[in-house]
């Protein structure tokens, strides 16, 4: 699929970049307010990019630019009513923005003016091939032409790398206007590789299959594209085939609706391959278009997220009813949301009544076993990672990572028989699986027991992971511990080059170069360690007053005070 390109922009770094300082010191009172706008934009705080870039434009109202700004920040804010005005602004001087354009777009579809879309000229309503001619198509049906429609779908079908796009939305067109058949010859095509490319696409197909009777195909096309694991959302769907419902068919009933999952296609497909910001206008415009298109919601909320813009991440997830059937994907985002916000008391309040809520689903349990270890709170993990582990069934792949997680919560409590039979019980699950071999590894080196089998583990570790500083950082502790003390040097030294500010892989360096005898280079990563070290961390494996302490009487001092043999004793060993 061709990668549509902004022609002012690309995300929102690129835009604030767009307009250079020099051109708009010159006007009197402007640079402060651009300045705080561009610094908004750049770190993603719409609403004061949105308010910043207003003030701007007050002093400067002919500037495209200034106006470019304003019309992208308040459509990341879902505001299409009030971008609408200013992109308008933009069409009058001629401007060519395709910010501009898909927010005309949107307002003239929530208009439902659907000839005006079918009339457009030249570069208006310009956004890219594929979603341009996506929603001419949706607009000849909203303006009565149900052929005109279809032939647009097919004609835009036979462009190189749209021919998907085309056919899925030309399903989705048949099913609004009644031709259920049409719709189930198109996704039962090709082995059903049109159901196959996404979850609502799974989702068409059944309300189109249960509107033609056929329910029990419905339930094993179901079975096929998730394997029988299915999230609250998808197990209600399957009661209610199961139940012998008629599902109506929801997921792009009217014109509306299309274009509302035009936006949504492109957005998702541009999920992870595009600036998160540019994603964002795609989602914003879905959920503009279609209130209730809770994916769409989810999208933007997801987005936000990542654009660390957490205040908004929560408020879009507190949008998803009680009673809507993704209502349990929406608390799991908005505990992560609040999570990352640094608010981890109220994720767990989150995940807790979830969990109250929906007692039998494993990664409401997972989510909160993660929090919970998070926060240090290792006896609380063990229990969520019980319940977890007990609600998924054996052979289920992701098994591997709760014995894991549930192994570092033992080690932590110092539960070591516990924490050692969950590592090889992941381990049995994955043998080859870097992290585990790598924590099980370095746990026996610190308890130096089995370290011929721990050096195997690690340099196992090691060969599926040789840019992972900690990793390699264990190899060359293992080495230490056995005495190898040459060998461990190398490895040690490529530890810190990968991780060059953790104390722990700078002590450890230290602890190596001592042992080989250079004391001064020794005393020197002794002291990166401590400067790296944060003065809150109670709980961290580099430990400050020792660290003191073999700066003072040296490492060989420290061992013997600690009832250690001496490394040249171990040396000779």
């Amino acid at each position: 699929m061709p990668v549509p390109v902004l022609r002012s922009l690309t995300c929102a770094a690129a835009l604030a970049a767009a307009l250079p300082l020099p051109s708009i010191a010159q006007a009197d009172g402007l640079a402060g307010s651009y300045l705080a706008a561009r610094a908004a934009t750049l770190d993603s705080d719409f609403e004061a990019s949105a308010d910043y870039y207003n003030r701007a434009l007050l002093r400067d109202p002919q500037n495209p630019l200034l106006m470019e700004h304003v019309v992208f920040a308040r459509l990341a804010l879902g505001d299409v009513a009030g971008a609408a005005p200013v992109a308008a602004r933009l069409w009058e001087l001629g401007a060519r923005s395709q910010v501009a354009n898909i927010v005309m777009a949107a307002d003239t579809v929530l208009k439902e003016d659907f000839q005006a879309i079918i009339d457009r000229k030249g570069a208006q309503y310009e956004i890219n091939g594929l979603v341009d001619g996506l929603i001419l198509g949706w607009a000849h049906l909203g303006a009565g032409s149900v052929s005109a429609a279809l032939a647009q779908f097919d004609e835009l079908g036979k462009k190189d790398g749209l021919g998907l796009f085309a056919r899925y939305h030309r399903a989705l067109a048949l099913a609004s206007v009644g031709d259920y058949e049409g719709a189930e010859a198109l996704f039962a095509a090709d082995d059903g590789q049109l159901t196959n490319t996404s979850r609502r696409a799974v989702i068409a197909r059944l309300e189109i299959l249960s509107q033609l009777g056929r329910n029990e195909q419905a339930l094993q096309v179901m079975a096929d594209a998730f394997d029988g694991q299915l999230d609250p959302g998808l197990t209600a769907l399957s009661d209610r085939l199961h139940a012998g419902e008629t599902l109506p068919f929801t997921l792009a009933a009217t014109p509306r609706d299309g274009i509302a999952e035009v936006f949504f296609t492109m957005g998702a497909a541009l999920n992870g391959e595009m600036a998160d910001d540019y994603v964002l206008m795609y989602a914003r415009v879905a959920a503009a278009l279609r209130e209730d298109h809770v994916d769409a919601i989810l999208l933007a909320a997801e987005l936000f997220d990542k654009l660390g813009r957490y205040a908004l991440s929560i408020d879009l997830y507190k949008m998803v009813p009680r009673g809507h059937p993704d209502y349990h994907a929406a608390e799991l985002g908005r505990a992560e949301a609040l999570r990352r916000a640094a608010k981890p008391d109220a994720a767990a309040e989150v995940l807790q009544q979830l969990a109250r809520d929906f007692p039998n689903e494993a990664p409401v349990y997972t989510n909160l076993g993660d929090l919970l270890r998070q926060q240090e709170d290792y006896s609380g993990a063990v229990k969520a990672y019980d319940t977890a582990l007990g609600l998924i069934d054996e052979a289920q792949d992701g098994r591997w990572f709760l014995l894991y997680a549930r192994g570092i919560c033992h080690e932590r409590l110092k539960n070591w028989d516990q924490a050692e039979a969950d590592f090889r019980a992941a381990l049995a699950i994955r043998p080859d699986q870097p992290q585990v071999l790598n924590y099980l590894g370095y746990s026996l080196v610190e308890k130096q027991i089995k370290l011929d089998e721990a050096l195997s583990m690690i340099e196992r570790a090691v060969d599926a992971r040789p840019d992972a500083g900690y990793i390699v950082d264990s190899l060359g502790w293992v080495l230490y511990r056995l005495g190898r003390y040459e060998d461990a040097v190398g490895h040690m030294e490529t530890a810190v080059e990968l991780m060059p500010v953790d104390p722990v892989v700078n002590d450890h360096l230290g602890d190596v170069y001592w042992a080989v005898g250079r004391a001064r280079e020794a005393e020197f990563q002794w002291k990166r360690a401590l400067s790296f070290i944060d003065p809150e961390d109670t709980d961290g494996e580099a430990d400050p007053e020792r660290i003191r302490r073999k700066l003072e009487i040296g490492l060989d001092a420290v061992l013997l005070e600690e009832g250690a043999e001496p490394l040249k004793v171990a040396n000779d060993g």
